[in-house]
């Protein structure tokens, strides 16, 4: 199979605001323009006060140097929510000649509130370009191998410091239950990952569970258990120390810095338990081999080899 003019990548991820004044406009993106009340706008304000800024922009534009590096081809990324938007890195590409691309979401778990709406609205940026799309890659060895190392040197350092093993509590981002309802292969997707990643380490089934986090108070109920159920659950057995590892993101943003570096660890302080967590794969040199092996398994077919 032949393949027209150049070849790229484009990393597609959530976006997230720059300066705590653009979350208005930020979140009217994220709502599809439902505007939400004004106390939900300042609670959001506050968690972003309260970790400086969101690094996920800054953090995915490393990852797509990184990605690019290893690759030896343009890596682009556009943002569903936030700039750079999906449509700024189509015209982009476009300028810059590309006539093949593999399209990865920052998201491995496939679900259509993520990886779903990325493929909406980069149809909606009518591409001119052939794109080979990677709905989901939550099993790559590449990505089991990147947080079974972040979980492990974490989990080293926190039983050194205690000197007592821990339970580990996986997490994703919860979605409407409504959406696993209807197909949805989210939950699976994700227990997987977490499972291949326990495996890995190992650390015993006994002494691990999964949680989701981050649920929204829209759409009707959303997937569980989340966070805060499952620490009291661990503190009535008597746990005093607890080590998160979250599974369904790819680096350091508002649902890290502040839903478990702040909220989760307060939560947790209060039951008389210490909380701690596995460092975000950020700029693992496994997750850019990871991307790295998937790009070039999707141009097998256009017989390109890079």
């Amino acid at each position: 199979m032949g393949h027209p003019g150049k070849i790229g990548v484009l990393l597609l991820a959530h976006g997230s605001p720059d300066e705590i004044s653009e979350i208005p406009e930020f979140l009217l993106r994220v709502t599809g323009g439902r505007p939400l009340p004004e106390e939900s706008i300042e609670e959001i304000k506050q968690r972003y006060a309260a970790i400086g800024r969101s690094p996920l922009t800054a953090l995915t534009n490393k990852q797509a140097e990184l990605l690019s590096r290893e690759l030896r081809l343009p890596v682009y990324v556009g943002m569903r929510n936030w700039k750079p938007f999906i449509s700024d890195a189509v015209r982009s590409m476009t300028t810059d000649g590309i006539g093949l691309a593999v399209v990865i979401c920052m998201a491995p778990q496939n679900s259509r509130t993520s990886v779903g709406l990325f493929r909406s609205t980069l149809a909606l940026s009518n591409p001119p370009f052939e794109f080979e799309f990677v709905e989901s890659w939550h099993d790559h060895p590449l990505l089991i191998k990147a947080f079974a190392q972040r979980l492990r040197v974490g989990l080293e350092a926190a039983r050194r410091e205690t000197k007592v093993d821990m339970p580990v509590i996986f997490t994703a981002h919860s979605v409407p239950q409504r959406t696993i309802a209807e197909g949805d292969p989210y939950e699976t997707q994700a227990k997987q990952t977490a499972t291949l990643v326990a495996g890995a380490v190992p650390v015993s089934g006994e002494r691990c569970t999964f949680a989701f986090q981050s649920q929204g108070v829209a759409g009707g109920p959303w997937i569980g258990p989340n966070v805060e159920d499952t620490i009291l659950t661990l503190a009535a057995k008597g746990e005093r120390n607890i080590f998160i590892q979250p599974i369904g993101f790819l680096c350091d943003h508002v649902e890290i810095l502040y839903d478990i570096d702040i909220a989760f660890k307060s939560f947790a302080g209060k039951q008389g338990i210490k909380l701690w967590r596995a460092e975000s794969l950020n700029g693992s040199p496994l997750l850019a081999a990871a991307l790295a092996d998937i790009v070039r398994n999707r141009l097998v077919p256009f017989g390109v080899r890079v």
